[in-house]
C-alpha cells in the first residue's frame, strides 16, 4: 500500500474535498429554495398545478440522479435551441450542469420532507394564532414554517447526508471532486485501493461531522421547545 503517494498528493485531495462541498453546498441551497415553495403549493392542493408538482417531485425520486445529470450534461447539448442561446457559455460548464441536477434532486426530496413536516403541524397551533390576528402569511412565517422544519430536522440530516454521497456521480462528468480526486491518483500510479480509501475516509470524515452537527441543533431546538 503506496499511502506515501497519497501524502505527497494532498493539495490533490484538499482541492477535491472542497470541490464536493461546493456543490453539495450550493445543491442544497438552491433546492431548499425550490423545495419550500413546492412543499408549501403542495399542501394546498391547488387544482391542475398539484398534478405538475406530484409529477415533478415523481420524476425526480423515481429516477437516478446518475441519469438525470447525463440528460443535463449531454442531452442539453444534443437542441440547437439550446447551443445557440445566451445560456450555452454556462450551461456547457460541467460544474453547472452537476448544480442544476444535483438541486432538482434534492429539491424532490426535500419538497415531500418539509410537505410532511407542514401536513403535521397542529391545526391547533394555527387557529390560536389566527385567533390574536396574524394574518395567513404570518401565521405561515412565525408557526408553520419553524414548526415544519423542527419536525423535518432529522430526515433533513439524512437528505444531506445522502446528497454528499451522491455527488460522486460529478466526478464522472470530469468534475475533480473527492472521488474524482482518488480516481485520478489511482490512475496516475496505477494504484488499486489508495485512492478509493482515502476519498472514502474522506466521505466517512464528513459525514461524521455533518451527522454530529445536526444531532446539536436537534439537541438545541428540542431544549427550547420543551417545558
Amino acid at each position: 500500500m503506496r499511502f506515501d503517494l497519497v501524502a505527497r498528493h494532498a493539495d490533490l485531495f484538499l482541492a477535491g474535498t472542497l470541490m464536493t462541498l461546493k456543490l453539495t453546498v450550493m445543491s442544497l441551497a438552491i433546492g431548499m429554495l425550490i423545495a419550500l415553495p413546492v412543499a408549501v403549493l403542495r399542501t394546498r392542493r391547488v387544482p391542475y398545478l398539484d398534478g405538475l408538482l406530484r409529477a415533478y417531485v415523481f420524476v425526480f425520486r423515481g429516477t437516478p440522479m446518475l441519469v438525470q445529470t447525463y440528460l443535463v450534461y449531454y442531452g442539453l447539448a444534443q437542441f440547437d435551441a439550446v447551443r445557440e442561446s445566451v445560456l450555452w457559455p454556462w450551461l456547457r460548464n460541467p460544474f453547472n450542469c452537476a448544480l442544476i441536477a444535483f438541486s432538482l434532486n434534492t429539491a424532490a426530496y426535500t419538497a415531500e420532507i418539509l410537505r410532511g413536516a407542514l401536513e403535521a403541524v397542529s391545526k391547533g397551533e394555527v387557529e390560536a394564532a389566527e385567533a390574536i390576528g396574524m394574518t395567513r402569511l404570518q401565521v405561515l412565517r412565525r408557526i408553520v414554517v419553524p414548526g415544519a422544519f423542527r419536525r423535518a430536522l432529522p430526515q433533513y440530516g439524512n437528505e444531506v447526508i445522502l446528497m454528499l454521497h451522491g455527488s460522486t456521480v460529478a466526478s464522472v462528468i470530469t468534475i475533480q471532486d473527492i472521488l474524482g480526486a482518488g480516481r485520478l491518483l489511482n490512475g496516475k500510479y496505477y494504484l488499486a485501493y489508495e485512492g478509493l480509501l482515502t476519498a472514502a475516509a474522506l466521505y466517512l470524515a464528513l459525514t461524521f461531522l455533518i451527522a454530529g452537527a445536526f444531532k446539536a441543533v436537534e439537541r438545541k431546538w428540542l431544549a427550547q421547545s420543551s417545558p
